[in-house]
């Protein structure tokens, strides 16, 4: 008579130990799209004579964020550029571009950065290609902005904040100066001081 007796036995099928699960990636791009887009060419037909000359062109820029929920932001990038001929405005085009992104394990220290140098550094080429063809489809010259330093214009935002900071305040009670006595802080933050920037029309 044979024994029988009692093994542990490995299904053929057991599932092998869980290896390291993938990270998400720090930053990811949701969405990108035009908010705001407006081109004036305030003197044509007569002003397309000038076009002859280079019109002097300058950038404003600005950056401005927005928190919508947990790790989503919107980070909006503000174009403006104005050309002139002999003191005459040839154009004026404006953009406001908008993106979506989440920030996954980003420190708390590093989201602003991020946010105000990273996000708008992609956006850029993006929104340089929209100001590029509106002005050419507008009849003149399209005009290619030339690339941003937005790790500059953020750490001139930083500057000046510093030095409002260390500033003296009015006193308790008072408003500033051009301010109401009572106001709600913004719930954005930005970066960009309007300095203008450089643009180069292309050759017709």
């Amino acid at each position: 008579m044979a024994d029988s007796t009692d093994q542990d036995a490995t299904p053929a099928d057991a599932e092998a130990p869980a290896g390291p699960q993938p990270q998400a990636p720090p930053l990811v791009v949701n969405a990108q799209y035009i908010k705001d887009l407006s081109l004036e060419v305030p003197n044509c037909p007569e002003v397309f004579a000038k076009l002859r000359q280079t019109p002097q062109v300058g950038v404003d820029v600005d950056v401005r964020t927005r928190r919508l929920a947990d790790s989503n932001y919107e980070v909006t990038l503000h174009l403006r550029s104005r050309g002139r001929v002999e003191d005459e405005t040839v154009f004026i085009v404006e953009l406001t571009y908008g993106g979506v992104f989440t920030l996954n394990n980003v420190l708390d220290e590093h989201v602003r950065p991020v946010l105000l140098i990273e996000c708008p550094r992609l956006m850029f080429p993006f929104a340089r290609g929209v100001i590029a063809t509106v002005t050419r489809e507008g009849g003149i010259p399209p005009l290619l902005i030339n690339p941003i330093d937005f790790a500059d214009l953020y750490r001139r935002q930083l500057e000046r904040e510093q030095g409002a900071a260390q500033a003296p305040g009015p006193a308790e009670g008072e408003a500033a100066e051009g301010e109401a006595a009572e106001t709600e802080p913004p719930s954005d933050d930005g970066a960009g001081d309007g300095d203008p920037g450089d643009g180069e029309p292309a050759a017709a």
